[in-house]
């Protein structure tokens, strides 16, 4: 008969080592606390004895779970890519796994997996945007699970955020384009309904519209989601008005991208006859000809200091502070002035 071996155990690993099952445990938990040569050795033990840390006793002994659920709305392009990868990145280093649903863009959706992501034990919730029923905050608050908001910046909403200022960030490209000369605009926009982005977004274009004088009747407004496919039959659509407008401001990169390719299919130059702009500065903006003029959104930096607030969050059982970061416009080919 064959004898089963049982599962090495903390003990096991620290007579390997030659060190107490303390040392062992900062070596798993906080390495930053261990002097690398006694690290090596454990981690060496470690890899030897093929041991796995008891994440259960560790969770029954820390009263958390360590781990974040982030919920974002779509996997189907790279918009929260970056900011996430930074997120996960940060919370790792700090012993901390993530778990990412997708929510398509759907309420229902959303609150269903805020809900499973809590009963699953989830020390804390990374959500885009503010746009949702005020009784998931009351959950939130009964279940004392903190929260945090990215790629918004709102700091009167009833949870804090980590985030940019959408309508300040579009009122700046739309400024800009009008001093070029443009007066007849239109946007390509996500759906606003339940997205304050998106919506931000528009009442930016509008915002300096007015402040230059012009009229926020005269903006065609085309709210679709965020395809590429959707951004060129948006466009379109547009351009086939008896006064189609001379720029075009996407409500981000992947509406651009296809607005840029219908535009080359009706045999437009870009920007010679219509300017394009997006938003958040994917790489997409980049390899797509002519590149795209568009704002530039901060992705690393949100999601790395997104993931240090909501941790602070956990681990000091504190309200959060909201963090403003900055846009910037990167000014590139697709964007050009009437008397250029």
């Amino acid at each position: 008969m064959s004898k089963h071996r049982s599962a090495p155990t903390l003990d096991d690993v620290a007579k390997a080592a030659g060190v107490s099952t303390a040392t062992v445990s900062r070596c798993l938990n906080t390495p930053q606390q261990v002097v690398e040569s006694t690290r090596k050795r454990v981690l060496s033990a470690v890899d030897t004895l093929g041991y796995t840390p008891n994440f259960a006793a560790r969770v029954m002994a820390a009263r958390r779970s360590f781990t974040i659920g982030a919920i974002i709305p779509t996997m189907e392009n790279a918009i929260f890519a970056r900011g996430l990868q930074a997120f996960q990145e940060e919370i790792h280093k700090q012993g901390y796994t993530l778990l990412v649903s997708s929510s398509a863009y759907q309420p229902a959706a959303e609150e269903e997996q805020i809900r499973t992501l809590v009963a699953r034990g989830a020390d804390g919730l990374l959500l885009i945007g503010h746009d949702r029923d005020v009784q998931i905050y009351d959950y939130l608050e009964r279940r004392k699970v903190p929260a945090l908001v990215a790629w918004s910046f709102l700091p009167d909403e009833p949870i804090p955020s980590v985030g940019f200022d959408n309508r300040r960030a579009m009122e700046a490209l739309t400024s800009k384009i009008i001093e070029l000369g443009h007066t007849r605009l239109a946007t390509i926009s996500g759906i606003s309904k339940g997205n304050d982005r998106a919506r931000l977004r528009i009442q930016g274009i509008k915002h300096a519209m007015s402040r230059h004088g012009l009229s926020q009747d005269d903006l065609s407004v085309i709210e679709t989601s965020y395809e590429i496919e959707n951004g060129a039959d948006a466009f379109k659509h547009l351009m086939s008005s008896d006064n189609p407008p001379t720029a075009v401001l996407c409500g981000n990169d992947v509406l651009a991208v296809g607005a840029v390719r219908q535009a080359q299919q009706m045999g437009l130059r870009v920007p010679e006859d219509v300017s394009i702009t997006g938003f958040d500065d994917i790489e997409l903006a980049r390899i797509v000809a002519p590149a795209l003029t568009t704002v530039h959104v901060p992705h690393r930096d949100m999601g790395r200091k997104a993931a240090q607030a909501l941790i602070q969050m956990i681990e000091s059982n504190a309200p959060g502070k909201s963090v403003e970061l900055p846009t910037h416009i990167v000014g590139r080919e697709s964007l050009l002035g009437l008397n250029s």
